[in-house]
C-alpha cells in the first residue's frame, strides 16, 4: 500500500491567511492598542477623581526628571535585574549541566527544578515572606546549627531586604534558565565531546572549549528573556516586601501601580510607564545584540 501525501499548503493559502490575520489581530489588540491607549494617557492629567482629563503635552515626562522616588526604583530595578540575571543564568547552565542525564531520576528533578517557575510569584512571594521572617524557618535552622546566635531581619533593613528580595527573584529564575540552557546542552553533539576525551581534554577543558561556546544561542535567549522579567518584576516584591523598608526595594513596576491606584495619577503613571518600556526596549536589544554577535564569533 502506497502511503498518502498529504497536499503541502500553497502561498495564500485561504485558511494560513485567516490564521495569520488571527494572530496579528490578536497582538494589535492587546499589545498595540494598549501600548497606544498609555502613550496617549501620559500626555494628560487623568486622574478616577477627575471628571474630565485635560492634556497637558510633556508636562508628566518633565516632572519625571526630579521625581527622586523614581529614580531610586529605577536604580533599584536595574541594579536588581543585572544582578539577579548575572547569577541565574550561572545557576541555570550549572544545573543543566548536573541534570543533562537520560535517567528517570535525573528526569524528575528537571521538573523539580522547574516548579519555582510554575508557581505564582504572590504564593512565592508569601511563602518566602514566612521563610524570611524574624522567626522564620531560616533563622531557625541558623540558629540551631549555630550560625548565628540572634535571628537575622532579613526583610527589616533596606540592604538585607535587597537582598532578599534578589535572592528570591533568582530561585525562581533558575528554573527557566535551567530548562533553556538544557535544551541547548542536549543539542551539543556527542562526537565532539568523543573526540575531545580521545585527545586527551579534561572535564573543564571540555566545558570551556565545547559546552560554554556551543550554549551561545540559550543564553542569548536566557539572558533577554531574564532581564525583561526583572524589569518588570512587580507580584514578588508586592507580596515580599510591598516595596519596602523605606521604599528601598521598590522597583519601577511596583512605582507605576502605587501611581495608578493609590495616588489616582493615572496620567503620570502612564509616562512612567511609557519609560520602563523604552528602557526594557533599549536593554533587551542591545543585549541581545551583544549576544548575537558573541555567537557569531565562536
Amino acid at each position: 500500500m502506497t502511503a498518502r501525501v498529504r497536499p503541502r499548503p500553497r502561498r495564500g493559502d485561504p485558511a494560513l491567511t485567516a490564521i495569520a490575520m488571527l494572530a496579528v489581530g490578536l497582538y494589535a489588540l492587546f499589545i498595540i492598542v494598549p501600548v497606544l491607549m498609555s502613550a496617549w494617557k501620559s500626555l494628560t492629567d487623568e486622574n478616577p477623581l477627575m471628571a474630565q482629563a485635560r492634556f497637558i503635552g510633556l508636562s508628566n515626562y518633565a516632572e519625571m526628571t526630579h521625581d527622586d522616588a523614581l529614580a531610586a526604583s529605577l536604580s533599584f530595578t536595574l541594579v536588581t535585574a543585572a544582578a539577579v540575571t548575572v547569577v541565574a543564568n550561572a545557576a541555570g547552565i550549572w544545573f543543566a549541566v548536573l541534570l543533562n542525564k537520560t535517567s528517570l531520576s535525573f528526569r524528575m528533578m528537571r521538573t523539580v527544578a522547574f516548579l519555582p517557575q510554575v508557581v505564582s510569584g504572590v504564593i512565592v512571594g508569601f511563602v518566602w515572606r514566612y521563610i524570611l521572617a524574624q522567626d522564620g524557618i531560616l533563622n531557625r535552622l541558623l540558629i540551631d546549627a549555630g550560625i548565628i546566635g540572634r535571628p537575622i531581619t532579613w526583610l527589616g533593613s533596606p540592604r538585607l531586604a535587597m537582598f532578599s528580595v534578589g535572592l528570591v527573584a533568582a530561585w525562581v529564575l533558575t528554573g527557566f534558565t535551567t530548562v533553556v540552557h538544557l535544551a541547548a546542552l542536549q543539542s551539543i553533539p556527542v562526537e565532539l565531546y568523543q573526540a575531545a576525551t580521545v585527545d586527551g581534554a579534561g572535564r573543564w577543558q571540555r566545558f570551556r572549549r565545547i559546552t560554554f561556546p556551543m550554549l551561545a544561542p540559550g543564553t542569548t535567549i536566557s539572558v533577554t528573556i531574564s532581564l525583561i522579567t526583572m524589569l518588570k518584576l512587580y507580584d514578588i516584591i508586592a507580596a515580599l516586601t510591598s516595596g519596602g523598608p523605606a521604599d528601598s526595594t521598590q522597583s519601577t513596576a511596583l512605582y507605576i501601580i502605587n501611581l495608578a491606584f493609590t495616588d489616582d495619577r493615572f496620567g503620570y503613571a502612564s509616562a512612567v510607564a511609557m519609560l520602563l518600556l523604552a528602557i526594557s526596549a533599549v536593554i533587551a536589544l542591545s543585549v541581545t545584540g551583544l549576544l548575537r554577535r558573541r555567537e557569531v564569533d565562536l
